[in-house]
């Protein structure tokens, strides 16, 4: 019968060291000694696209003009009807060139702002 008891001391303390490694491996899996990185936001710089392209407009294509057609031409080398013309053909067919809204919903540089 002693042999007995011994046994079951045996698988009593095995059992215990069992259940303590058990319980230290949970313990640094839920708890890790490495604080976690911390999440690095990218900050946000309002360029305000929307002004840039209506204030673009308002000085070369409305009927209000800011600058002269002859400044216009000073500037781009070439006639506003041309570089009319160039802009909506490559917006037609050159995918990047198409006005689209970012991930947050905002819409991205216009056919015009990316010509010029």
């Amino acid at each position: 019968m002693s042999n007995w008891s011994s046994d079951q001391e045996v698988d009593d303390i095995v059992e215990e060291e069992v259940d303590s490694i058990v319980e230290e491996i949970q313990y640094n899996y839920t708890h890790p000694d490495v604080p976690l990185a911390p999440i690095i936001r990218r900050v946000h710089i309002e360029r305000d696209r929307e002004e840039g392209h209506t204030r673009l407009w308002n000085d070369y294509f409305s009927d209000n003009l800011t600058y002269t057609n002859a400044m216009f031409h000073r500037r781009f080398r070439m006639n506003k009807p041309l570089f009319l013309r160039i802009v909506t053909a490559i917006e037609n067919g050159v995918p990047y060139f198409r006005q689209r809204r970012d991930a947050t919903g905002r819409l991205g540089l216009s056919a015009l702002q990316k010509c010029t």
